[in-house]
């Protein structure tokens, strides 16, 4: 006679939990955030609300988490795409070439704010966190920070090159490449493009004065 496997609670645990990561990403994307609640997650994801609250206390929450899974996704495929192990740190590629390899990464950055799949919850999150300060802090420490750091390396490997003045503050440095491109993403002042991106990539490293 077979004897019946208890069920992997384990297993069960996190198909719920992308279930939910999924059911929150489609939403926000579907009816926007304000329109987005715990009870139509837990209802898209097939799980009872109570499941949510005992893993999140809010939505903001599990957008945040869903939002990072996702984006670790992203990395493990580019890293898989790139001949690389998934989870190995990304970095902005150092050709040598500090315009063509900052281009490169701008491009990219464009080509993510206007992808949905990233769009929606990531304005959703960045307008969130203006009066949730908590979540704006993880916001910042948990995604943003992260990133702003790989340009931060890349701009200290020019410095040590000798391709970027030694008193640079690199922190005001990466904003230059970063700020204009967010600015025109949130607020809707231009048309987010790679022609945009590099001429960012090109006024921030020459100036606007005649050379």
């Amino acid at each position: 006679m077979a004897t019946k496997t208890a069920p992997d609670q384990n297993r069960r645990s996190e198909r719920s939990r992308r279930a939910i990561y999924d059911a929150a990403l489609s939403l926000v994307g579907e009816v926007g955030y304000p329109k987005t609640t715990i009870e139509a997650i837990a209802a898209r994801a097939g799980v009872g609300k109570q499941t949510i609250y005992r893993w999140w206390s809010s939505k903001a929450e599990v957008l945040l988490e869903a939002f990072l899974d996702l984006g670790e996704q992203a990395a493990d495929a580019a890293a898989e795409a790139a001949g690389k192990e998934p989870g190995q740190a990304y970095a902005i590629p150092d050709t040598g070439d500090l315009e063509a390899d900052l281009k490169y990464v701008l491009r990219a950055t464009v080509d993510e704010l206007l992808d949905p799949r990233y769009a929606a919850p990531s304005r959703a999150l960045a307008a969130e966190g203006i009066v949730n300060r908590e979540l704006g802090a993880r916001f910042v420490e948990q995604l943003l920070e992260p990133s702003l750091q790989l340009y931060v390396q890349r701009l200290r490997a020019a410095q040590d090159a000798g391709d970027v003045r030694a008193d640079v503050d690199l922190r005001i440095g990466l904003e230059l490449f970063v700020s204009p491109l967010a600015q025109r993403w949130l607020q809707g002042t231009g048309p987010l493009s790679h022609d945009y991106a590099d001429r960012v990539v090109e006024y921030a490293l020459y100036g606007l004065i005649p050379r």
